[in-house]
């Protein structure tokens, strides 16, 4: 049985591993990863999927804006253990994440992808129409999808990452450093 939740720091490796089981070493060099570098997923948007204590695959929304100031998520990766594609997992992730999107407000979501695949979920090329990538992006895979009627009306521009910053150990460890030294001055 496969249990969809939030996702945990355990899961972190395992994703990481599945990533690149899925996608290789190029995934870094995609213009959407540079939207969501250094950034943390949006609140409560990154979900797993586990089998046992297995994770079979990832799904996880980050925060974005347009270039004219209007709020959306950006999805990706969406990732499923090869061991277990063509069982509807990912179908099931997305309806997933959208539907927890949908409940936390939010109100567009955009993502780079296959077309045909992502149609069934309501995604389109023309949501999409005004707006860039902040690098190379191949337009025919840029879609969108709109939770809220009229999300993505007239949006246009470059869209530029607004998700929280993510600590990295080493800045945590230096800050704790800090505070250290001052409370013991």
């Amino acid at each position: 049985m496969i249990q969809i939740r939030n996702e945990t720091a355990s899961d972190v490796v395992a994703r990481e591993h599945l990533l690149d089981a899925c996608f290789g070493p190029g995934r870094f060099l995609k213009t959407s990863q540079r939207l969501r570098e250094g950034r943390l997923p949006a609140r409560g948007l990154a979900l797993s999927a586990v089998r046992g204590e297995k994770l079979v695959g990832t799904v996880r929304l980050w925060d974005v804006e347009t270039g004219c100031g209007r709020p959306a998520l950006l999805l990706g990766p969406l990732a499923v253990d090869p061991e277990v594609q063509g069982a509807g997992l990912g179908g099931t992730l997305m309806r997933a994440a959208l539907a927890e999107a949908a409940a936390f407000g939010h109100g567009a979501v955009l993502l780079v992808g296959d077309a045909p695949y992502y149609a069934r979920f309501g995604f389109a090329p023309e949501k999409a129409a005004g707006l860039y990538m902040p690098g190379p992006f191949e337009r025919e895979r840029f879609l969108g999808l709109e939770l809220a009627a009229h999300a993505l009306a007239g949006a246009e521009g470059v869209l530029r990452a607004t998700g929280a910053f993510e600590q990295l150990p080493e800045v945590a460890a230096e800050a704790a450093t800090v505070v250290a030294r001052r409370h013991a001055a």
